[in-house]
C-alpha cells in the first residue's frame, strides 16, 4: 500500500568511513532520530484501522532481523519510547526463533507467578504456537490497544520465564543446548536480565500513563 511507510535498513559504514566522516554520527541526532522515528511507528499504528498496515509494523524484524532498528533504538534509554519498543521487538524476536524453549520456560514458571502469568496472557496449555500467538498480539496491542497494556503484558512474560528456567535448572531439566551451538549467558545473568527488563517496562508503562514516555 502506497501510504505504508517502507523500513530500510541503515546503511553501515565501517570505522574508517565514520572517522572520516566528521568524526561519526553526532549522538545528539541519533537520539533525535531514534525518538522520532518511535513517535511515528506508533502514531502511524494508533491512527489507522487497517489490518494491513498492523500486520507490517507486528513484522517489521521479521524480513532484516533486529539488526535495522538495533542501530538506532538499541542504545536508546531503557524508560523512552524507543527503547520500550526496542525491548517489545527484541522480546517478540526472542520467542520467535526458540518458541519451543520459551514455552517450555513459560509453563514451568507460570505456577510460581500466579499473577505474573494471567497478565502475560498466554494461552493454555502454554506451547510454542500459544507462545508465539502471545508475543503477536501483545505487540499488536502496543499499536492498537493500550501501550502501556502491552508492556505491562510482556514485563510479566519476562518475569514468568525468568522464573521458569530457574525452576528448570533447579530440577536439572534445562533444554539441552547442541554441542555446536554456542552457550549464551547463565541462568544467574540471564534471570537478571530478564527481571531488569522487565522493571524497565513496567516504568515505561507507567510513565505512559502519566504523559511522560518521550
Amino acid at each position: 500500500m502506497s501510504d505504508v511507510p517502507r523500513h530500510h535498513k541503515p546503511v553501515k559504514f565501517s570505522p574508517e568511513q565514520f572517522d572520516a566522516h566528521e568524526g561519526g554520527p553526532d549522538p545528539a541526532r541519533v537520539s533525535e532520530a531514534a525518538h522520532l522515528a518511535a513517535h511515528a511507528l506508533v502514531s502511524r499504528g494508533r491512527a489507522s484501522d487497517d489490518p494491513e498496515i498492523s500486520r507490517r509494523l507486528i513484522e517489521l524484524t521479521d524480513e532484516q532481523g533486529l539488526e535495522g532498528i538495533a542501530e538506532m533504538w538499541a542504545e536508546a534509554p531503557a524508560v523512552s519510547l524507543p527503547g520500550a519498543l526496542w525491548r517489545l521487538y527484541a522480546l517478540r524476536a526472542g520467542v520467535r526463533k526458540d518458541p519451543v524453549r520459551m514455552g517450555r520456560y513459560f509453563a514451568a514458571g507460570r505456577g510460581t507467578a500466579q499473577v505474573s502469568h494471567v497478565v502475560a496472557g498466554v494461552a493454555e496449555p502454554p506451547g510454542a504456537e500459544e507462545i508465539t500467538t502471545m508475543a503477536d498480539a501483545i505487540l499488536s496491542g502496543a499499536f492498537n490497544g493500550e501501550f502501556d497494556v502491552a508492556l505491562d503484558r510482556f514485563a510479566a512474560f519476562c518475569r514468568v520465564i525468568a522464573l521458569g528456567r530457574i525452576r528448570l535448572a533447579d530440577t536439572g531439566r534445562l533444554p539441552v543446548v547442541d554441542e555446536h551451538t554456542p552457550r549464551g549467558p547463565s541462568t544467574v545473568a540471564l534471570t537478571q536480565r530478564l527481571e531488569r527488563t522487565a522493571e524497565e517496562l513496567e516504568a515505561s508503562a507507567n510513565a505512559w500513563r502519566r504523559g511522560h514516555l518521550d
